[in-house]
């Protein structure tokens, strides 16, 4: 395994992998990997020749300057998961390395909808970020295939239409399932920092979307969504949203509809950690 943290470096690295014609598959992270992460890796593996994976905490996309100061940074750790998995090589870029210009100096990229609800709506600034990070990253990598997890919904949907605003249209965005741990909760880095009491509630979440999922045509989606709320608030979660989507487009909807793909997505906080899941319906 290969570690870059000079973009330059990297791209002369890639450019004589590209001659021979060799696929890239690419998996960008915040680090503090765990083994969902380590499953993107897994799949890169299977549709790609080379697996590149960037490690790189994105100031610009935390609208909560607490959280990104919080946020775990475990890069030897991280660094000894992707070599026992097979990872070919690694990014590790500094901020102004990414930046070289300032965060200023990057390109803002207009989501349109996607940024104002959701996601969107709780965290202002958060997909402009993700934009200019990963349209950074994937300028300097320019991968075949981009693989990206279920987890982050919103952000797929983000990145799928970044992707289109950039024009690379030979790139291939590969959506690979959430992975969860046994009893449901969704894999991520903020699980760490969890208090053993808040860990033990925090596959309520989970359970709240298998709730809705499996009331659909049972129920309207205004009672079991109450049902939800209620039941995270008596156990001192607070809720931030819990909503039913069109899986295509993110548009909200008020109710179950049989003629769209549908989405479930909830975010709440479990203490002062703030979580997201997700679960497609049909």
């Amino acid at each position: 395994m290969v570690v870059f943290k000079k973009a330059e470096d990297l791209r002369r690295y890639l450019l004589k992998i590209n001659e021979k014609g060799g696929v890239v598959g690419f998996v960008p992270t915040m680090g503090a990997l765990h083994d969902g992460h380590m499953s993107l890796i897994a799949e890169a593996k299977k549709v790609a020749d080379i697996v590149v994976c960037s490690i790189f905490v994105n100031p610009t996309q935390f609208d909560d300057k607490t959280d990104f100061e919080k946020y775990p940074v475990t890069i030897p750790e991280d660094l000894e998961l992707l070599t026992d998995g097979g990872c070919d090589i690694v990014f590790t870029p500094s901020v102004s390395e990414m930046y070289p210009n300032g965060t200023e100096g990057q390109k803002v990229y207009d989501f349109g909808y996607l940024e104002t609800v959701l996601e969107g709506a709780h965290r202002k600034g958060h997909f402009a970020g993700v934009g200019q990070v990963v349209g950074r990253l994937l300028e300097i990598v320019e991968p075949d295939k981009l693989l990206l997890g279920q987890k982050d919904y919103q952000q797929c949907m983000v990145i799928k239409n970044l992707i289109e605003q950039m024009g690379m249209e030979n790139l291939e965005l590969v959506i690979c399932s959430t992975k969860r741990e046994s009893d449901g909760l969704a894999m991520s880095s903020r699980n760490r920092r969890l208090t053993n009491g808040e860990r033990q509630l925090a596959p309520l979440l989970y359970q709240c979307l298998v709730s809705i999922k499996t009331k659909n045509g049972m129920q309207s989606f205004d009672v079991v969504k109450k049902e939800c709320l209620d039941i995270l608030s008596k156990k001192g979660i607070e809720p931030e949203y819990v909503a039913l989507a069109d899986a295509d487009d993110l548009t909200v909807l008020d109710d179950y509809d049989e003629n769209r793909n549908m989405v479930t997505l909830i975010a709440s906080k479990v203490g002062d950690i703030r979580l997201i899941d997700n679960m497609l319906l049909n």
